[in-house]
């Protein structure tokens, strides 16, 4: 999804578009995905895990976070896949 309309039905591309846009809310709050400690990922089909998976890794290649994939009966905008996460910075010291 860019801009709130869904670019593509193609699961890889989803989840590309998905993590850019994950990106794009980390580097606005003064993080990276490095920072990313936990994702879960919800997925239109379950037979879609292989291909979001290959996609998936292209943004987590050393370390990637721990992760948890469930199917969703409905995602908003009947989106083939939505990605969450919670990413964590170290607490400057004082």
């Amino acid at each position: 999804m860019r801009d709130g309309v869904l670019i593509t039905d193609d699961i890889g591309e989803a989840t590309r578009a998905s993590l850019e846009n994950v990106a794009a809310i980390l580097e606005a709050a003064h993080a990276t995905l490095a920072d990313v400690v936990k994702v879960t990922v919800f997925l239109k089909s379950m037979d879609d895990f292989a291909a979001m998976n290959e996609a998936y890794g292209e943004s987590f290649p050393d370390a990637p976070p721990a992760r948890a994939c469930l199917e969703a009966r409905r995602l908003p905008k009947d989106a083939a896949v939505m990605i969450d996460c919670i990413a964590a910075q170290p607490r400057p010291k004082s």
